[in-house]
């Protein structure tokens, strides 16, 4: 990983995520009705959805199957949500081919095996500081923060930040978060 990561963010145009570890710490918490429950990061949450509304392509990719995970994110106005996917690496190929998307300006934050192979392929392969050797040996940029912690606002505001784009004094009506 280079110290200085800041060009690296200001070609960003396209932020994917995985969830289990990324978006949550990887626990889920199972109901006597055998639903999984899961714990996700409000900060998380703001970053996504300003993100999005600052024009940014946004994809989840992830190999669960919550449909609970998928309407969280349709709150946040994030539709590019693939569950269920056995191979990430198609899913990814999918998505770039639908939006035009270059690997060179596409950030990816995984956190075990299952992201391996789709990391190689982005321009800026980033992980949370509790991910995998193995993922964190291929990161551009690893995360101060855990997974569900606070990783994903993170790369975001730093993203963001380098393209002036995270923060003005002036509030506008697209920074009001959407619950």
């Amino acid at each position: 990983m280079t110290s200085d990561l800041s060009e690296e963010f200001k070609k960003i145009e396209t932020f994917i995520f995985d969830v289990d570890g990324v978006m949550t710490d990887g626990t889920i918490i199972l109901t006597s009705a055998g639903d999984a429950l899961r714990k996700m990061n409000i900060k998380d949450g703001y970053a996504l959805q300003l993100a999005k509304k600052r024009g940014y392509n946004i994809a989840i990719i992830s190999g669960g199957s919550s449909e609970t995970v998928r309407k969280r994110f349709h709150g946040l106005g994030i539709y590019d949500v693939y569950l269920k996917a056995e191979n990430k690496v198609e899913v990814y190929k999918e998505f770039k081919l639908t939006y035009d998307i270059s690997d060179e300006t596409t950030l990816y934050m995984g956190d075990d095996i299952p992201d391996y192979q789709v990391m190689n392929l982005m321009g800026l392969p980033c992980a949370p500081n509790n991910a995998a050797v193995e993922i964190k040996s291929i990161a551009k940029y690893i995360s101060e923060f855990n997974g569900g912690e606070g990783c994903v606002r993170d790369v975001i505001e730093k993203v963001m930040r380098a393209q002036n784009k995270w923060f003005s004094t002036q509030l506008s009506q697209e920074e009001n978060f959407n619950w």
